[in-house]
């Protein structure tokens, strides 16, 4: 079967995408905003950087009756394209309806949610609970399929399985090759169970089963996106090379970096350009690689995204919103800010009352760096 290659722009039915690189449907975290925030970060050719960015989890039940919050986690405009609208449910006629008024409302790609471990989201056996019914998972696949236009591509996301056992007897497998033969045009693993959640590290063995069957099925056609625990530029090249997948889906690393998609395009051109002096070593992992073709923003940089980011929310949203968020965020921003040490810009922005008081800290600690206090801002 034709091998998955690195900086290789993903193709999903009739839509083509910019580069392998997606940014994951992460709940309580993708919104608008932060969408927007990631997309800043492109190569200086514009070719490089996210190819997909994916909304949150979206309820079709709450996009049907318009409630203000599946609206909310729903918006999108012209600046965010190409957008991944993701749908979970169990119910066949209602994900149809979702996907047609994703199609309707801006979607360039129709996920549907067949991996989320989260206990309200399995009670209605949606997410994950799916792959525990696998003909539940088809039926709904395929409605969605019949439901939306041919122009707009069907994908879905999955984990190795509910269990352990599943994952043996290669549930994922034989789930990716039955949602492919009603028209789904990929296929994303996140490379643990659902009994796993979060815990452990990610499975890549698991991920090439995926890939292999897949290839096997339909001659290379269909590409497997590989997702879980990319919190770093070579992590995708690595998932890549040890997968076989085409593309890489980055959740929790975009929260800290933003900037990550762009640093892993480029690094995988680089490494694709001079694969000898980039193998990997006896472990698999990547060498050290001091000459990184796109270094990370400066601090002073770093306080500038997360001021825009900030900005966009009280736009998009409102100041309760934004207030509430970056108290939440800051703490994954910070991971990146002067080596993490940065405990009183963090202290000042969660001490905040007001957006004044969040654009105080931002500014003093771009004036002062380590020696701000966290109460200053706050007082100011």
């Amino acid at each position: 079967m034709p091998p998955s290659g690195l900086a290789q722009p993903l193709q999903f039915g009739p839509v083509r995408l910019a580069t392998n690189l997606l940014l994951a449907p992460i709940a309580g975290y993708c919104d608008l905003a932060f969408r927007l925030t990631v997309r800043e970060f492109t190569d200086p050719d514009g070719g490089g950087g996210v190819g997909l960015a994916c909304t949150d989890l979206l309820s079709p039940d709450g996009l049907l009756r318009g409630t203000r919050q599946s609206l909310d986690l729903a918006r999108t405009n012209d600046e965010d394209k190409p957008v991944g609208m993701q749908l979970y449910g169990s119910v066949p006629a209602i994900m149809a309806d979702g996907a047609r008024w994703a199609a309707d409302h801006g979607a360039t790609v129709v996920d549907i949610n067949m991996g989320c471990p989260v206990d309200k989201v399995c009670k209605k056996d949606g997410g994950s609970k799916l792959m525990c019914d696998l003909g539940k998972a088809v039926a709904v696949a395929e409605a969605a399929r019949a439901a939306l236009p041919e122009h707009i591509p069907l994908t879905a996301k999955m984990r190795l399985g509910w269990s352990e056992a599943d994952y043996e007897n290669g549930v994922a497998c034989e789930l990716a090759r039955r949602l492919i033969d009603v028209g789904v045009v990929g296929i994303t693993v996140h490379g643990r169970t659902t009994e796993q959640k979060f815990k452990g590290q990610c499975r890549r063995e698991g991920i090439r089963r995926v890939v292999d069957a897949v290839n096997e099925h339909t001659d290379g056609r269909i590409p497997v996106i590989g997702n879980g625990d990319v919190t770093e530029p070579e992590h995708a090249v690595e998932m890549i090379r040890e997968t076989g997948c085409a593309g890489v889906m980055i959740g929790r690393g975009a929260l800290s970096k933003p900037w990550i998609f762009r640093q892993a395009w480029a690094l995988q051109r680089m490494v694709a350009e001079n694969p000898v002096a980039h193998a990997p070593g006896s472990s698999g992992s990547m060498p050290p690689c001091p000459d990184a073709p796109v270094p990370a923003p400066s601090d002073l940089e770093k306080l500038a995204v997360v001021r825009r980011y900030f900005d966009r929310m009280r736009t998009f949203r409102d100041d309760h919103y934004a207030m509430f968020q970056i108290t939440r965020r800051i703490s994954w921003f910070a991971k990146e800010i002067n080596g993490s040490h940065c405990r009183p810009l963090k202290e000042a922005i969660r001490l905040s009352r007001t957006p004044e008081d969040v654009y105080a800290a931002l500014d003093m600690w771009a004036e002062r760096g380590p020696t701000a206090s966290a109460a200053e801002p706050a007082l100011a």
